[in-house]
């Protein structure tokens, strides 16, 4: 059995079966029950657009990811600390951009939260989603995955970056979902210890990390199926029937 190879870029996740904003009495244990296969457990890929120590989006990012693993998930949080901007290395040849590409092919969905900047995402964000080509390798790091996008925001309620997510989400061939999480006055919604208190912004995340398990699971076993494109076939020159499919075709006409 290969090993797995040791990743340097994943947080830990500290405290993750510690949910003190979530009454257990109206939380599904498994939200997706009776909407597909629920065994490998969905894998879901975090990204967060800030690199402050204190940052908000990436506490929105953890949360998000106790309520996964709560929900049946396994979660890997990346970290772009070191990550260079695009085409600052010749042929990306940069182990963080690498990393990066290697948790979005593992990942069958995605959570991508970004503060809010001059109206915006922030350069931390777009730069992670520029890392992740639309193919790779002969593989593609985020087609047919499911997406849920947030935002924090310092100031009153935006929904400028989220709007953006959802465009970035569409162009990466990535089903986002209904829901989405804006978060006003950030800083007002996390204790010292970086955990969110019991709000309607919280509940909202539960909302939007519900929907996600239950997308994912939903799709999962489809979604080969669905992004199959007729260009893509034609220029691959791959015919949708063998000769004799072809002709059994054919002789029902």
């Amino acid at each position: 059995m290969t090993a797995e190879p040791a990743f340097e870029r994943l947080r830990h996740l500290a405290d993750a079966d510690h949910l003190p904003a979530l009454n257990p009495e109206f939380a599904h244990r498994i939200p997706a029950t009776g909407l597909g296969p629920l065994d490998p457990k969905p894998r879901i890929l975090l990204l967060y657009g800030s690199l402050r120590e204190r940052s908000y989006s990436r506490l929105v990012i953890e949360e998000s990811a106790r309520l996964l693993e709560y929900f049946g998930c396994e979660t890997r949080i990346f970290d772009p600390f070191d990550l260079p901007l695009p085409d600052q290395v010749e042929g990306d040849d940069h182990p963080a951009v690498a990393e990066l590409r290697a948790h979005s092919m593992w990942s069958e969905g995605q959570i991508w939260c970004s503060p809010e900047r001059h109206g915006q995402i922030t350069g931390i964000m777009k730069t992670q989603i520029d890392h992740l080509p639309l193919a790779y390798q002969g593989m593609r790091p985020t087609q047919g995955r499911t997406l849920a996008v947030m935002q924090v925001s310092a100031g009153s309620q935006s929904f400028n970056s989220v709007n953006t997510l959802r465009i970035l989400g569409r162009w990466m061939r990535m089903f986002t979902i209904p829901n989405q999480s804006s978060v006003a006055k950030a800083y007002q919604e996390f204790d010292e210890a970086g955990r969110m208190l019991p709000s309607a912004y919280y509940d909202r995340i539960v909302d939007v990390v519900e929907e996600l398990v239950r997308f994912t699971v939903l799709l999962r076993p489809h979604a080969d199926q669905l992004v199959d494109r007729y260009s893509e076939r034609k220029d691959s020159g791959q015919p949708v029937a063998t000769p004799v499919e072809a002709a059994g075709i054919a002789r029902a006409q």
